[in-house]
């Protein structure tokens, strides 16, 4: 599991919040990634690789469970990867940009 449960917390109904963890979770995909993410990156597997795949599928079901339905459907997680995930290594020599 990427981060604790949410038993018995109540969902966040709160924008701000709502992007808050969105991008704490892509935050914590990157750090604890890093270096899988730059190979995806670099092999222009970021969205094949297996285990980076089960890692967004995590962080998804975790922000999903952590938001009102409405909020989830406002795409902040997918935003929060490109912004925290991706974005941070624009520097390397990638074929994908």
């Amino acid at each position: 599991m990427l981060l604790g449960g949410m038993a018995g917390q109540q969902l966040i109904d709160n924008e701000k919040r709502a992007q808050q963890k969105a991008r704490a979770i892509a935050s914590d995909i990157y750090l604890y990634n890093k270096q899988k993410i730059e190979d995806a990156l670099l092999n222009d597997t970021f969205f094949d690789d297996p285990d980076l795949s089960e890692l967004m599928r995590e962080g998804r079901d975790l922000f999903r469970n952590s938001v009102t339905p409405e909020l989830f459907k406002r795409n902040f997680y997918d935003r929060a990867i490109v912004d925290r995930a991706i974005k941070p290594m624009a520097a390397l020599k990638s074929p994908i940009w």
